[in-house]
């Protein structure tokens, strides 16, 4: 474990010098989330009762979700992952007397959680000090914000573990352009990326809360803002444990298979 740890930790202090690109993510999700907010209060105002969430925890969940975005956006993956698989420069990773899946994992978590970190505090410290209901709150009691961080931790785990899948798809293509697409597409949609899951039909809603996808941030966001609350919270957690095992075991398999057929092109 030593040395997936050493991945991890350089790959995270990689990611800490970017800080000039950091400071112009923070404007950008600013300005994006006051947009977002904007949007929905338009449509808060002309008939409130309409909406599952009250605008209060909509905006909550909009704010968490620009100041977390690093850990859960499907485009957010890692180019060079792809470069050595197209140009062949793979067959030196495949040398080393490393798990590749371990070594790939570790750096993936390390490349989100380190443009997070730069991020997440600015956004939720001004954030705080916008008015109520258009600013965030305090979760309003000490189970909330401990399943709030056990959520962020599963989701974050999940998110990675979707992602290796792709670079795993990857070794049977010609090229990940196509997968890529596909699987960004599923993530934003799926996920509440695009819209909260709760403002979905219920029929439509209840499917896609199965799906890993949802195990991403529509967990760990409606349980800070008090939209899934005791056996409903509970529930989600479970199927973000069984998620995070069952995809890291699908992964595992599926890096077996690729590494046993693999043809290296390039190089």
């Amino acid at each position: 474990m030593k040395k997936y740890f050493s991945f991890f930790r350089l790959r995270f202090t990689m990611g800490l010098q970017y800080r000039a690109a950091a400071a112009a993510g923070i404007v950008t999700q600013f300005l994006w989330g006051a947009m977002e907010i904007l949007i929905y209060r338009a449509f808060y105002q002309a008939d409130p009762s309409a909406f599952p969430m009250t605008l209060q925890a909509t905006c909550c969940y909009i704010w968490l979700q620009q100041a977390f975005l690093a850990l859960f956006m499907g485009w957010m993956m890692e180019s060079e992952i792809f470069e050595s698989i197209q140009n062949g420069s793979i067959a030196y990773e495949l040398c080393r007397p490393v798990d590749l899946y371990n070594m790939w994992f570790s750096r993936s978590l390390a490349h989100r959680l380190a443009r997070a970190v730069l991020r997440c505090m600015p956004i939720l410290l001004v954030t705080a000090l916008i008015p109520a209901p258009y600013g965030m709150t305090l979760p309003t009691s000490p189970m909330a914000a401990l399943g709030f961080i056990v959520g962020i931790a599963l989701g974050l785990w999940i998110t990675v573990a979707i992602c290796m899948l792709v670079y795993i798809l990857t070794f049977f293509t010609l090229s990940p352009a196509g997968i890529r697409i596909v699987a960004v597409s599923a993530i934003e949609f799926l996920s509440g990326a695009v819209l909260p899951l709760p403002f979905f039909p219920d029929t439509l809603r209840k499917i896609m809360e199965l799906l890993p996808f949802a195990s991403m941030q529509n967990v760990p966001y409606r349980i800070y803002s008090l939209d899934l609350t005791g056996t409903l919270a509970l529930r989600a957690l479970g199927l973000q444990c069984f998620w995070a095992i069952a995809l890291v075991i699908l992964g595992r398999l599926l890096m077996r298979t690729a590494c046993r057929h693999v043809v290296v092109q390039g190089g």
